[in-house]
């Protein structure tokens, strides 16, 4: 039988890490869609560059949309995006060099978030988490929850 697949995880830059789990009002969440993510999944946040592991905490999928223009994005959900404008804008700019020629960019993946909770230790994850992110299953998820003192 097949392990129930729980949540995704993300690398994200420690620093946006801190607008999303200090509260705040930050609780929408800007990718570019690779992975498919459904309402009450689970986001694990892995804190990349300084830090390496899931030192954040998580959040759970209330709702989702697709975009495919970052200013949509900015006029909907305004001052509720972990990102600035400034930000979000730059991140588009950048993810224009990612993406191969011909082939069609993915659209935004936009996830609004609730029971945001910071984790009291952070856990390093067993493997490398690629930019594109990955899958969180069952077992792995209650590992997670047990090393950070949950």
């Amino acid at each position: 039988m097949e392990e129930k697949i729980v949540g995704v995880t993300f690398p994200v830059p420690k620093w946006f890490l801190d607008r999303i789990l200090e509260g705040g009002g930050k609780t929408v969440f800007v990718k570019p869609s690779t992975l498919r993510v459904q309402p009450g999944m689970k986001v694990v946040f892995y804190a990349s560059r300084e830090g390496q592991a899931w030192l954040g905490g998580e959040g759970e999928v209330e709702a989702i949309e697709q975009f495919t223009n970052v200013e949509d994005i900015i006029r909907k959900y305004g001052d509720e995006l972990f990102l600035t404008p400034k930000e979000l804008r730059q991140y588009e700019k950048e993810r224009e060099r990612w993406h191969s020629r011909g082939r069609r960019p993915r659209p935004w993946m936009v996830l609004k978030l609730k029971n945001v909770r910071k984790y009291p230790k952070p856990v390093k994850p067993p493997r490398f988490i690629a930019v594109s992110g990955r899958y969180v299953k069952e077992k792995e998820y209650r590992e997670i929850l047990r090393k950070a003192g949950l």
